[in-house]
Formats: C-alpha cells, structure tokens, sequence
C-alpha cells in the first residue's frame, strides 16, 4: 500500500536558500519567520503550495519561502491568483501584498477576488507607506502625512483596509500585528482553513520611512489598553484587569465602555459568524485610527459557496445538457472574414 500521508517538514524546510534582503528591523522579517514556523503545522506540501505577489517591499515573499512562488506584476496578484485558484483547487494559493499594492493599482482586483470568495489566503502588510520606492503616502496613510509625494499633508482619506474587505463580502476577515507571532500564527492558521476567500489585514512596521506608526497600539506597554481582543462567543473586554469593553447602541454604533459602568451583561458578544457583516464593519470603525483601542483578531468568518466549486458545477451541467462543445464549430460560425494578402 502506498504511504500518502503528508511528509514531515521543519520551518527550515520552507526556508528558501535566497538571502532574505529586506531593511534590517523590519516587520517583514517577523511575519516571515512566523509563516516559515507554521507552514508544518498545516498538513500541507511545500510541492502543493504556492505564494504569488505583486510590486512591493512584502512582494520579495515568494523566494524566501522553499515552495512554488510567482512575482507578478503591481496589484494584479489577487486576479492570477484568482485563474491558479479556480484550474487547480488541489494547490494551497496565498497572496502577500501591500497596502499600496492592494489598494492602489491592485484595488479593483481585491475587491473582485473577495466578493467572488475565491480559495485563496491574502496576507496584506499595512505599513501606511510605500516602503520600497522611498517613502511615498499610500492609501492607508493617515490625513495630513507629510511624505516626499505630499510635502504639505495628504488630503486624502484612508482606506480601513478591514472595513474595505467587509464591504466587500469577504467571508473571512481578520488583523494581526508584526509585534505577536503567536498571535500572527494562529490567525494565519485559521485563514489557510477557511474555504473561500481569506483576507488577513498585519499591521507591519516600516523603520525607515514611517517607524512606529503602530507603536502606540502595539508596544509591550500599550497592547492590554489598546488592542481589543474579538473571540467568538466572549463578551468583548480588553484591558490589563479587563476593566473595559465594548457595548452596542441603541442606534447600532459600538463604542468603548468601563465595565464597571455598566456590568458585563451589556456588553457586546462577538459574533464571527455572523452572516450579515454589518455589525463587524462597525466594530472595524471602532478606532479612527491605530492610536486608539483597536479591534484585533477575526472580525467574520463564514461560509459561502467557493467560486471555483460553482464555477466547476456550472461547466459540468453545462457540458451534461449540451455535450461537448466544438471549438472549429465556434470559430467558423457568426460572421467571418477572410484577409487576402
């Protein structure tokens, strides 16, 4: 009998033998180390595993990483990610973008891949800059970030990279940290699980060009006041002694408590699975930005039917009602014209 259990692997088995060239101190090199740390833990083969990226400081993730990769072009991973997703739904497909990446020149192709819950994990490194070409504000940066590009101030509003994905339907929709690789792992775990589309939004420091822009959320210090923790079925507190949460209005707006103010039965039960994603888009507008408490960990998590499963069934009645199709038949027929030399 053949052995077909999954073969045994080691993070350094998923290291790949390229020198990994990111600036030293940077986030990425955390997110990296912890991905390489749980990739044994997954069931999967480094031969069925692919990572594909776009234009960026994150996009080098493919060749440090011992398993299939692609480099694409700036902001169209998520659409060959979508094409390699669909034609081979044996391959475990991530896609590391980011924030400029995904949200600029690569906005339409997110959006399209989530509502569409394609079987794909997105990794989006949030920096709030374009890193790689020196310092630019991107689409996450905050109104007023004066940056080689807006030397007076952004004018712009921010994309909520959460938010975004909820409004467009993703099925699961979750934020880590670079500072917590325990935390990182396991919210990375639980989105290579789901089937459907998977979008991980990772706050990721920048130490060159924009060092610190989390660093008052998730510093050692400041994480028990102002990272609020979301777990399914629990009450939502946060704190060092739990002494704060969250409530939902009346008008259907949550907001920021003390416990002792109002006692733990009104405060808010977080609810991922939730079908409707209202409720996690409000708790996703929680903070206005990462210097208040800020909501971490999986905002939804449910289940829809997986774009390319339907797309299989449709083409199989399809082909059962009609037969088999005749491309010379195709191409002959309608109105056709011959070019003479």
């Amino acid at each position: 009998m053949t052995d077909t259990a999954t073969p045994t692997t080691t993070a350094k088995d998923w290291a790949s033998d390229q020198e990994v060239r990111w600036c030293p101190g940077c986030g990425d090199y955390s997110i990296l180390t912890a991905v390489r740390m749980l990739m044994p833990e997954l069931g999967t083969t480094r031969e069925n595993t692919v990572f594909l990226s776009g234009i960026g400081c994150a996009a080098r993730f493919p060749y440090y990483m011992n398993s299939y990769g692609l480099h694409s072009i700036h902001g169209r991973a998520p659409a060959v990610a979508t094409g390699l997703a669909v034609t081979r739904p044996d391959l475990d497909v991530w896609v590391v973008t980011g924030d400029g990446d995904a949200l600029s020149i690569g906005g339409n192709h997110l959006i399209h891949a989530l509502r569409r819950n394609v079987n794909i994990t997105i990794l989006l490194f949030n920096n709030q800059i374009y890193g790689l070409t020196k310092g630019q504000y991107s689409p996450t940066s905050e109104q007023g970030k004066v940056t080689k590009s807006t030397p007076f101030g952004s004018l712009e509003t921010p994309f909520n990279p959460i938010s975004l994905a909820l409004g467009a339907e993703a099925t699961f929709v979750a934020r880590t940290h670079d500072m917590d690789r325990k935390h990182m792992q396991e919210t990375f775990r639980r989105a290579h699980a789901h089937k459907g589309a998977a979008f991980v939004e990772i706050y990721q420091n920048c130490n060159v060009f924009n060092d610190g822009a989390f660093e008052k959320i998730t510093s050692k210090d400041a994480r028990p006041d102002q990272l609020i923790p979301l777990v399914h079925g629990q009450p939502i507190r946060f704190g060092a002694d739990l002494q704060h949460g969250v409530v939902l209005d009346p008008d259907g707006r949550v907001r920021v408590v003390e416990v002792a103010d109002v006692g733990e039965s009104s405060l808010l039960v977080h609810d991922e699975k939730r079908d409707d994603p209202g409720l996690a888009f409000q708790l996703s507008r929680l903070a206005r930005g990462p210097y208040e408490p800020t909501p971490i960990g999986v905002f939804r998590a449910v289940e829809h039917t997986e774009y390319g499963a339907a797309m299989s069934r449709q083409l199989l009645e399809a082909n059962e009602r009609k037969g088999p199709g005749d491309l010379t038949a195709l191409l002959a027929s309608g109105g056709t014209w011959t070019v003479e030399a």
